[in-house]
């Protein structure tokens, strides 16, 4: 990013600190105009002639520069994946609370997997239970593949909806 006196431009397509247009000027014009109100002068790209140029505050800058940096950062990384632990015979208000923890999850951009610990013959009862969580998440995520039933637990895979 190109600020103040490192523009080489002779003009400066401007646009002013709360976003209004300022016109075609000189670079020295600019600089002038951004040292009275105590902003940075910013280049946004070097592709069109003149460029195309904004009075930033410091702070807002800077914090802005963070702000896309850490967005970027965790595009890169891509979704976690979260797993939320249920047992086939849940009492309602667990429940809820595990349907609210994986909404939370899936609305934040994460994938959760959903997973029943079997014990005895459970098998069933623990496949309708994902059926139904899966049923009611359907508005935030949805089912990257089919349920996993294996020896000792039943497996399902929410992804969020784009």
């Amino acid at each position: 990013m190109i600020m103040n006196e490192k523009i080489k431009a002779s003009e400066v397509a401007l646009t002013g600190v709360n976003g209004e247009d300022l016109g075609i000027m000189s670079t020295k014009d600019a600089l002038l105009l951004a040292k009275e109100q105590k902003v940075d002068l910013v280049c946004l790209s070097l592709a069109s002639s003149p460029p195309p140029c904004q009075l930033v505050g410091r702070t807002d800058f800077k914090q802005q520069a963070i702000k896309e940096s850490a967005k970027s950062r965790k595009a890169e990384k891509g979704p976690k994946l979260k797993e939320i632990r249920l047992s086939a015979f849940i009492e309602e208000h667990d429940y809820d609370t595990k349907k609210r923890q994986a909404e939370r999850i899936l609305t934040s951009g994460d994938a959760v997997q959903l997973l029943v610990r079997l014990e005895k013959k459970e098998s069933q009862e623990a496949k309708q239970l994902i059926e139904q969580l899966v049923r009611e998440l359907k508005h935030c995520g949805v089912q990257e593949k089919g349920i996993q039933v294996s020896g000792k637990q039943v497996i399902a895979l929410l992804v969020p909806t784009a």
